[in-house]
């Protein structure tokens, strides 16, 4: 019974020891795993650059050790942490799950091409007037509403003129005269020609040999009649408009062109149009005049497009689309412009670079761009380095990386910029020892480095501790912490009225306390 009672006991503190074991065990590899740094070969492998303090990483050290600044150890910085400044890695894990998209720079040819949109309206050249040149009624109209179409020659209005009556008999009589002269006869002719009488009318008078009271007028050119002035039964006079016909055997399209494409067009551009009501014909025509004219909300330039209308088929107050002829420029980088970002005063792509551990490196590079179209932007040249076909660029995602590289980039900056031009630290105090490894002085408080009134040993400055410097003796001197987390003199020299950095008088009882 007492037998049992022990192996019992035993097996019972053998099963406690093994699950106290098993705990500590898996205690240790769990703490081990979270402190372990990601990469513990190949950083092994790898020398450091430089160390810093996480809670002052703009002071960087070149040698472990503890922080100065923090109860903590320094953390060492390797080569590829952080590659250059403003650039950024990422695994290709990571670089899937974010959904960047590449694409090749490539070299070729960039096709200008303006694609703008306008309003087909009368061509104002083409425009007649038919006016009335005697007092007279009109007894009848052929034409009875604005815009109806009519062709050259066609019977507009017949008038019932007085004046025309006596003017044909005045020609008629010097016809049938013999005394009359061929000069009068002429004159006489001419005057029927001035009253607005055409040729053929002229002629059938002179074979009928009788007068005509009422003219037909007839249209001069075909089109349709822009303004009609006149009904049956008015009184005309001399001058009076009575037809505004409107040519349509070609047409202007006013379109607005961007004021960025504006150079790209000019006088005798050759174009082609198109319109929605015709899918399928092409118009071709050209630039006749750039009007000087920007709208000032939308920033577009109103191009005069004349365009041959042979068969009437466009008529005013149609939308067209209009595409100049392409100019196409040989040999240029060519980049996806969905790849460019552009923040106002720069151009940035993202450049892809594989690295040799796997991760890709995304560098922002500033360009100078060209031209675009057709989804493609010219490349013109770079602020730095140097960019050739065949590169990639990220398409997609690009926005989050630029933004990591400039905040990187920063930092980076300020961190050199700090290291690289120290700030002053001015104090003063009383001079306690001189020795061979510095001096020790009681001084008062550091404000720039949030330092309190204090006893503390500093390194001697670079050109020496002066001559006039000697124990007891009250400076003015000047701080800076080296990169190995030192305090060392920039400066020291005895105080004086001039020389005094600030009015802080040394304190004794810090000596005493530092002493203590």
């Amino acid at each position: 019974m007492k037998n049992k009672l022990v192996w019992a006991l035993m097996t019972a503190g053998l099963l406690g020891a093994g699950v106290a074991g098993g705990y500590w065990f898996a205690m240790h590899r769990m703490i081990g795993a979270s402190v372990a740094p990601p990469d513990v070969a190949n950083a092994a492998d790898k020398k450091p650059l430089y160390y810093y303090d996480p809670m002052y990483p703009q002071q960087k050290f070149d040698k472990p050790g503890k922080s100065p600044f923090m109860d903590m150890m320094l953390v060492p910085v390797y080569g590829d942490d952080g590659a250059d400044s403003g650039s950024v890695k990422i695994s290709p894990r990571i670089v899937q799950n974010l959904g960047i998209r590449t694409a090749l720079i490539t070299q070729g040819a960039l096709d200008k091409k303006i694609e703008v949109v306008g309003a087909v309206a009368f061509d104002e050249r083409a425009v007649a007037l038919v006016q009335a040149r005697v007092n007279g009624f009109i007894e009848k109209l052929f034409v009875r509403a604005p815009l109806d179409p009519v062709k050259k020659g066609q019977p507009l209005a017949e008038i019932l003129a007085p004046d025309w009556v006596a003017a044909q008999e005045e020609y008629l009589t010097l016809r049938r005269s013999p005394l009359a002269n061929d000069a009068l006869r002429q004159a006489a002719r001419q005057r029927l020609v001035l009253l607005g009488m055409d040729e053929r009318t002229i002629a059938a008078i002179e074979t009928e040999g009788r007068t005509r009271p009422r003219i037909t007028l007839l249209a001069p050119i075909s089109g349709v009649v822009g303004e009609l002035a006149v009904r049956e039964g008015m009184t005309v006079m001399p001058g009076s408009l009575l037809f505004r016909i409107n040519g349509l055997s070609s047409v202007w399209i006013n379109a607005d062109v961007p004021e960025i494409q504006a150079a790209w067009l000019k006088p005798g551009s050759a174009l082609t149009a198109t319109v929605p009501a015709y899918p399928g014909v092409v118009f071709n025509g050209r630039v006749t005049a750039l009007l000087p004219d920007i709208n000032p909300s939308t920033r577009t330039l109103r191009a005069r497009i004349e365009v041959a209308n042979p068969k009437g088929q466009l008529v005013p107050g149609m939308f067209a689309t209009l595409e100049v002829a392409s100019r196409s420029r040989q040999d240029v980088l060519l980049v996806p412009s969905e790849a460019v970002i552009q923040t106002g005063k720069r151009a940035v792509v993202i450049l892809v670079d594989n690295g040799q551990d796997g991760k890709q490196q995304f560098v922002p590079t500033d360009i100078e761009l060209g031209g675009e179209a057709n989804g493609l932007s010219e490349i013109r040249g770079v602020t730095a380095g140097s960019i050739n076909a065949g590169m990639k660029v990220v398409v997609s995602g690009q926005f989050l990386i630029d933004s990591e590289a400039s905040l990187k980039s920063t930092s980076t900056r300020m961190g050199e910029a700090s290291v690289a031009a120290p700030a002053a630290n001015p104090a003063e105090g009383v001079i306690e020892a001189i020795d061979a490894d510095g001096v020790t002085i009681s001084h008062g408080p550091i404000p720039s480095m949030k330092m309190g009134a204090m006893t503390m040993a500093f390194k001697a400055p670079p050109s020496g501790v002066p001559a006039e410097v000697k124990v007891g003796s009250k400076v003015a001197f000047d701080v800076m912490l080296t990169p190995q987390g030192e305090f060392a003199l920039r400066s020291i020299q005895p105080k004086t009225a001039a020389t005094s950095a600030q009015k802080t008088a040394p304190n004794p009882g810090a000596k005493e306390g530092a002493g203590k």
